[in-house]
């Protein structure tokens, strides 16, 4: 057996001890190499959104390759390229007139900090450097994005290399800073993120960059209703860029193609990947306003980013495929419709286990906090590994979900993310509840009592 210097020495991040060999899979299940069925109840990392082997995309994907697989950007388009991009942009509602196309979600927010920086020096303002994020979000795993993410265990290993970025704090209705009502939290803040524009001065602040439901992070975490404007206010007042990463929360996951469709905001520049093409073959994009275009264009020919594999050609086939599937059979109103019923079953088959603190979310991304105490909201100790130990009993039902920790502090919080496939039956979703709740059930009943 060859030496896998890459495989896991310890549980993974799903909380799997040994991982077992993919086989195959169809619609929401998967299936391993010992013939064992897993109901993709989290679409992987909130990935898969048309579910596996869907025979229309991958005879798409082959027509294609029949073809060509790759036509490079500088010598030719494609009619998959040309096609997806108008189907992005008529799904966006006409706020971005151009994109770049790319292979992964990091890359898709490198590629817009890259735009934001160029944007600032077409303008003649070289002086517009500095990006402010938000604690416990996560933008991705290029030093760029990772340098706007404030996931503790994951930036360590590289700090000291990271650009110097300011972060205001996280939006989370479940966790509102003392004194503060659901009403005031948009405008307060807003208000901080104001105060840090000034602090710094915003001669040099180039783009605020958040999620507009933030993922893995935060596990689930719909920003407040007024947020995303207030926000948006403060940065026009201050000529700093608005940008909205929606790799993980956009493409339909959240019940509308844009997560901030709901918040009634249109960004300056906006990423995504993901659902966009169901996990086919890695794609992602990063958009811009027209505005932004034209000064790229007027001062430098066009933008200054992409990569080799920019508007891969058979990747843009399957997200072609991906989206015609999800718009013919109305998907994302499914989803929107749907998720808040799915939600309200977690709420009712968990309702004899208070440890269950939090479910929220938008569509199918619904995110489930564990607390050790629900009255005062303190997590759960974090060497108890809550998370994982859910994540890892789920999966030994046949279910998969998406266990995440450190949404409080960087270390402790615990909490699981559902994200089924929008195409999901009703029998399936059924069986995420069922199974989610055996597993919480159990592993909260096993540490309960325990406390930080």
């Amino acid at each position: 057996m060859p030496n896998r210097t890459d495989a896991p020495s310890s549980v993974s991040s799903f909380g799997v001890e040994q991982l077992p060999k993919i086989a195959y899979g169809r619609g929401s299940y998967l299936y391993d190499a010992k013939g064992k069925q897993y109901l993709d109840g989290s679409g992987g990392p909130a990935v898969y959104s048309v579910g596996h082997a869907n025979a229309e995309v991958n005879d798409a994907i082959k027509a294609q390759l029949d073809r060509i697989a790759h036509g490079y950007r500088y010598t030719f388009t494609s009619d998959a390229a040309d096609e997806l991009q108008e189907i992005i942009f008529r799904r966006t509602g006409g706020g971005f007139q151009k994109l770049v196309f790319v292979s992964s979600g990091s890359e898709a927010v490198e590629s817009c900090m890259k735009i934001v920086l160029q944007y600032w020096s077409a303008v003649g303002r070289q002086g517009k450097r500095r990006f402010i994020a938000r604690r416990r979000s996560w933008h991705g795993n290029t030093l760029g994005a990772l340098s706007v993410s404030d996931f503790k265990s994951r930036r360590a290993a590289f700090e000291g290399s990271l650009l110097d970025v300011s972060f205001v704090s996280a939006a989370n209705d479940y966790r509102r800073p003392a004194g503060v009502s659901p009403d005031e939290l948009g405008q307060h803040l807003a208000g901080e993120l104001e105060e840090e524009i000034l602090r710094v001065g915003s001669e040099k602040v180039a783009a605020f960059i958040f999620e507009p439901v933030v993922g893995a992070a935060g596990g689930v975490v719909p920003a407040p209703e007024g947020y995303a404007k207030a926000v948006q206010e403060v940065c026009r007042r201050h000529d700093v860029l608005l940008v909205a990463d929606e790799v993980m929360c956009g493409s339909g996951r959240v019940g509308t193609w844009r997560a901030l469709e709901h918040d009634g905001v249109m960004p300056d520049i906006m990423s995504i990947a993901k659902g966009l093409a169901g996990g086919y073959i890695p794609l992602g994009a990063a958009l811009y306003s027209g505005r932004i275009g034209d000064a790229l264009q007027n001062a430098h020919g066009g933008v200054q980013t992409g990569h080799t594999f920019t508007g891969h050609t058979a990747a843009c086939a399957a997200g072609v495929a991906v989206q015609k599937i999800i718009d013919r059979d109305g998907l994302v109103e499914r989803v929107r419709e749907r998720g808040a019923i799915l939600q309200d079953e977690l709420r009712a088959a968990l309702a004899n286990v208070p440890e269950v603190g939090d479910v929220r979310g938008r569509g199918y991304f619904i995110g489930l906090e564990l607390v050790c105490d629900p009255a005062t909201k303190t997590p759960f100790a974090a060497d108890l590994k809550l998370h994982a130990r859910i994540g890892a009993n789920a999966f030994e039902r046949g279910l998969i979900v998406y266990p995440c920790a450190g949404n409080v502090d960087g270390v402790s919080g615990d909490t699981i993310i559902v994200a089924p496939p929008y195409n999901a039956s009703e029998a399936e979703l059924s069986e995420i509840v069922e199974k989610l709740a055996h597993a919480i059930t159990e592993e909260v009943g096993k540490v309960r009592g325990r406390r930080t």
